[in-house]
């Protein structure tokens, strides 16, 4: 099953596991270093700015002393040394996957237990848990200041993953990179390009990206199936841009940018970005944000994260070649076109998507 096939039937049987709590949910109250319910700490934050907010996350974050996060981020471990080193306050991370995460946290709150206090995961578990009431809104300056794509109802993108077409410089000569997704349809490229047989995502950004420029259903569906013909479908795009940095295949159609940026810096023979020119577009950004947990223990420890990760966050996101949610001097998608998943109707309607790209990728070879 499909990623989105996956979260659908999750997001189907949530609120009966809720409602099955024995008619309970996790509390909001509790020991607050503002002696109130995680709501009103929330909602007292929340009207503040400048120093003013921060001072007071502060000292009501180290009277919590502590913060619970869980997160399928694989590079938290920096964010996290950065935060405590910042505050001194002590966190506890849990780290799986995004379906994994999401459902731990269901089956918690189903057990009326308030195991985290702050989320940090993809759009489609995040779309869930706010659909579901457990997310406290995220108001304030910082939130003003992200990317478009990543100011969601119930939670706020961090950063964002960056789907790209990148190639194998040794491959690709210089100047032969191509320009536009219906290059990749040409027959020069036969075996020479790689799909990812669950960007899923990926496709219908694209798709409807293309229906809005004013092509037809039946025209969209042939540019993909054509590119899939020249394709060799790959599972995962870490398996995708080790064998693209070894030469297997010369074009990746939707690699994550940072994981070209981290092949390159280490030596390969790697880019997204042509010598001259502008790197093929749209190009896709999934955003990945941070839930507040709407019954927090601390609730904080995990706002001054969420201000934390916004901020100086942004920096170390960058070092990792992650592309941050606030736009920066040196922004990599500054003047480029850029597209999003349509989450809500992916969830909505997974099958229907996962059939339409199921469709696209049987034209391709699978690599064993």
């Amino acid at each position: 099953m499909r990623r989105h096939a996956v979260l659908s039937a999750v997001a189907t049987t949530a609120t009966a596991l809720l409602l099955s709590a024995c008619g309970t949910s996790p509390s909001a109250s509790g020991d607050r270093g503002g002696g109130g319910s995680a709501e009103a700490v929330y909602d007292r934050v929340n009207g503040l700015t400048g120093a003013q907010r921060h001072d007071t996350l502060v000292e009501l974050a180290k009277q919590e002393g502590k913060l619970s996060v869980y997160t399928s981020n694989t590079d938290i471990d920096k964010l996290v040394e950065g935060f405590q080193k910042a505050y001194g306050i002590e966190v506890s991370v849990y780290r799986a996957n995004s379906e994994t995460v999401l459902q731990r946290v269901l089956q918690e709150q189903q057990a009326g237990y308030p195991g985290t206090d702050v989320i940090d995961t993809n759009a489609g578990e995040l779309h869930i848990m706010n659909k579901e009431g457990l997310l406290a809104p995220y108001k304030g300056e910082l939130r003003d200041k992200v990317r478009k794509q990543g100011q969601a109802d119930g939670w706020t993108a961090a950063r964002f993953n960056v789907f790209v077409v990148g190639w194998n410089t040794s491959k690709v000569a210089p100047g032969d990179e191509p320009k536009s997704y219906e290059d990749l349809a040409d027959p020069k490229w036969k075996g020479q390009v790689s799909m990812e047989i669950g960007d899923v995502d990926w496709f219908a950004a694209m798709y409807q990206y293309y229906i809005g420029q004013g092509k037809t259903d039946a025209e969209v569906r042939d540019l993909f199936s054509r590119i899939a013909a020249n394709s060799k479908i790959a599972k995962g795009h870490t398996t995708q841009g080790e064998l693209l940095s070894a030469g297997q295949f010369g074009i990746t159609v939707s690699s994550y940018s940072h994981t070209i940026d981290k092949a390159a810096d280490k030596g390969a023979p790697v880019s997204w970005h042509p010598k001259s020119g502008q790197p093929v577009q749209p190009i896709v950004v999934r955003p990945n944000g941070i839930g507040l947990i709407k019954a927090a223990r601390n609730p904080a420890a995990a706002m001054l994260f969420t201000d934390w990760q916004l901020t100086e966050g942004q920096k170390a996101l960058a070092d990792a070649f992650r592309v941050g949610s606030i736009p920066t001097t040196t922004d990599p998608l500054a003047g480029l076109t850029v597209v999003a998943p349509p989450e809500q109707e992916l969830l909505a309607d997974p099958k229907k998507w996962d059939q339409l790209y199921a469709d696209i990728v049987k034209s391709g070879q699978e690599i064993k």
